[in-house]
């Protein structure tokens, strides 16, 4: 992928991946054939914010972790009503960097 179609694509999409892996990032996307970069554009990422909000609304339910792709932990968090509220507020902390990561690994399957 051409070095100035990476950096637009890191400045459109940077809020996706951890901060200390946007490096890594840049690095398969510069090794990335012009196939591969087609379907990087098809990929979802999914939005940290956006899963905040979806956890503080309705993480109690599991929803959260259904969507990142995570059908145990949500069993499991619909099943014990979030941990009895505990998990869910933990999940309030944790649940922008799992989403980040979530990304990455994705990104890491175009490989």
């Amino acid at each position: 992928m051409e070095s100035k179609n990476v950096e637009m694509f890191l400045l459109t999409s940077a809020k996706y991946f951890p901060s200390e892996s946007i490096s890594v990032v840049k690095e398969k996307l510069e090794k990335l054939s012009e196939d591969k970069a087609v379907l990087l554009h098809s990929l979802q990422f999914k939005d940290p914010t956006m899963m905040l909000i979806i956890s503080i609304l309705i993480g109690t339910l599991g929803v959260d972790r259904f969507i990142l792709g995570q059908t145990g932990l949500g069993v499991a968090k619909l099943l014990t009503c979030g941990g009895l509220g505990v998990w869910t507020i933990i999940d309030w902390f944790l649940i922008m960097g799992e989403t980040r990561n979530v990304n990455l690994q994705k990104l890491s399957q175009l490989d």
